[in-house]
């Protein structure tokens, strides 16, 4: 399983559900009584249980860290083996966890164990991402980025809906709902967006999935033409920053999966 830092989480879950939570209208919120979050990180879909439900949320994360910045309680836990007893709770769910684990399902038969009601899970396809900016090189080079990391990830980044999982770990009434989460860049810049432009234009953040784009299907002289042309895209957005023209969106599909134990 991957492992991320709190501020990649904060920053790139940062707005998600800030304008449209009617996705998460099959989890019954005002309805519950004992909300279990799991792989909740430092809380942010956590945050948004508590302010749309008056149950209990208990947060569960594998990473001791992460848990201190969460706004609920938390402990800490595996997803495939969760510390809590049959029945624990009448919702467990996650967010963004399904697609970084390499057994999805046997973590979902777990989630089926815990709760008492429903089971959720809030997966993204990656593959259908999508970039828009204004310079003109950068969608392309997003999308090459991420048809080879995705196909080198040793998880499926793609996972989405999942209604035949769910089936699978003996959950019913299985219903899904796509949301589309949009990322914006635009003025004033962050201090991590102005940092995001900087690893950009060095290729540090390639150097970081370099494992992962080679699996991918890059032959090494691929990888270092595509590095020179991601850093000169990464030095056209810092220009673009300093003089405040640069403005880019991403758009990440969710699918909100829910089933009844």
């Amino acid at each position: 399983m991957r492992r991320f830092s709190a501020e990649y989480l904060r920053r790139t879950r940062e707005g998600m559900w800030a304008d449209d939570r009617s996705a998460l209208a099959p989890l019954e919120l005002a309805d519950r009584e004992r909300i279990v979050d799991v792989g909740c990180g430092t809380g942010e879909l956590s945050r948004v249980l508590s302010e749309e439900s008056p149950a209990r949320v208990l947060g569960v994360d594998r990473d001791p860290a992460l848990l201190a910045a969460a706004p609920v309680e938390t402990v800490v836990g595996d997803a495939a083996a969760l510390p809590l007893r049959t029945g624990a709770a009448d919702l467990v769910v996650c967010q963004a966890l399904l697609v970084n684990l390499p057994d999805p399902g046997a973590a979902l038969a777990e989630f089926a164990r815990v709760s008492s009601e429903l089971v959720a899970a809030v997966e993204p396809d990656n593959a259908a991402a999508s970039v828009e900016s204004t310079i003109p090189e950068e969608p392309r080079l997003a999308s090459t980025l991420r048809e080879r990391y995705v196909a080198g990830s040793r998880t499926d980044l793609t996972l989405g809906a999942v209604p035949g999982l769910f089936e699978e770990a003996g959950l019913s009434d299985v219903e899904t709902r796509r949301y589309e989460f949009s990322r914006r860049v635009e003025p004033p810049y962050s201090p991590e967006e102005l940092e995001a432009a900087r690893r950009r234009a060095t290729g540090t953040r390639l150097e970081a999935d370099r494992r992962e784009l080679l699996a991918g299907g890059f032959s090494e002289a691929e990888y270092e033409r595509f590095r020179e042309e991601w850093r000169a895209m990464g030095r056209a957005v810092a220009e673009e920053m300093a003089d405040g023209s640069y403005r880019r969106t991403e758009t990440i599909p969710f699918f909100v999966t829910v089933g009844r134990v």
